[in-house]
């Protein structure tokens, strides 16, 4: 091969779009069945048997797509509803009447008849492009910001206004640096780090947190605490990276890990830590 020196002017100019076909089997199915089911005046528990039988996951996803909610969401109420012993299809066969309960309990055939029964507008199609892109990431945004709220009332209320420091870049030992979304009382040299990490759905940010952590352990001196503000009950389906996380609180690389359900808790190991640093 001739050897080229190429320019990033040449391959832009040969970028082209990667489109892709959004249908695939289960979405060619999922459409079916719902194409194929009648409309009625009232919806019951034999309309969402009727719904689940046959193939459960493409029933399952109809039930979604009616309740509006998204796979991980959807796993998160059935859980809920159900307890431990599983959501899937082995679950439904053996346990059918639990399971039929948790979807009634879900108002899935109201969901239903309102959906059968809707008559649409064209404006019906862009709100739904709205919620199912823009909508997905603002929540995701209102569902840190809100923990980071919670977390930073407690650290004022402990520390005043100007006893802490939000989302900046602190130094640690040997001028190492990490972010961090609260350092108590400066970035220069904090005596206490906290990091807020809220979740309401899976996916690769969950384990990311695993990542943000270590970076902050390699990066602080020993003598500052490092404190984890989490929740979700979406961290149910990701056990194994929060086993990590409880990991490095046994083993001593993180103080410790709160909840909205620990304020209290939170709350008086804030004190505790403000009167043993002198702060």
């Amino acid at each position: 091969m001739k050897q080229t020196n190429q320019t990033c002017e040449e391959i832009v100019d040969s970028l082209s779009p990667l489109d892709v076909d959004w249908m695939d089997e289960m979405a060619t199915a999922a459409i079916a069945k719902l194409t194929d089911l009648p409309s009625k005046d009232k919806y019951g528990r034999d309309d969402i048997v009727d719904l689940l039988d046959g193939k459960f996951d493409v029933g399952l996803l109809c039930a979604r797509l009616f309740l509006a909610l998204s796979k991980d969401k959807m796993e998160e109420e059935l859980r809920r509803a159900l307890g431990s012993g599983g959501i899937g299809v082995q679950r439904f066969k053996t346990d059918r009447d639990a399971y039929l309960t948790a979807l009634e309990a879900l108002h899935l055939p109201q969901a239903m008849k309102r959906a059968i029964h809707y008559q649409p507008v064209w404006s019906d199609i862009f709100i739904e492009r709205l919620r199912a892109g823009r909508g997905s990431a603002i929540q995701g945004q209102k569902r840190g910001r809100g923990l980071e709220d919670f977390a930073e009332a407690l650290v004022k209320e402990v520390f005043g206004a100007d006893g802490y420091q939000l989302r900046g870049t602190f130094m640690g030992k040997e001028s190492k640096t990490a972010k961090c979304d609260i350092s108590i009382h400066n970035l220069q040299r904090p005596s206490i780090i906290i990091e807020v990490k809220a979740y309401g759905a899976t996916g690769s940010k969950m384990t990311d947190i695993l990542g943000d952590l270590e970076a902050i352990i390699a990066a602080k001196r020993r003598d500052t605490a490092l404190l984890l503000v989490t929740d979700g009950t979406t961290w149910e389906a990701r056990l194994s990276d929060l086993r990590k996380i409880v990991h490095l609180q046994n083993e001593g690389d993180l103080t410790r890990i709160y909840t909205t359900k620990m304020r209290e808790q939170f709350l008086d190991d804030l004190r505790t830590f403000k009167q043993e640093f002198g702060i």
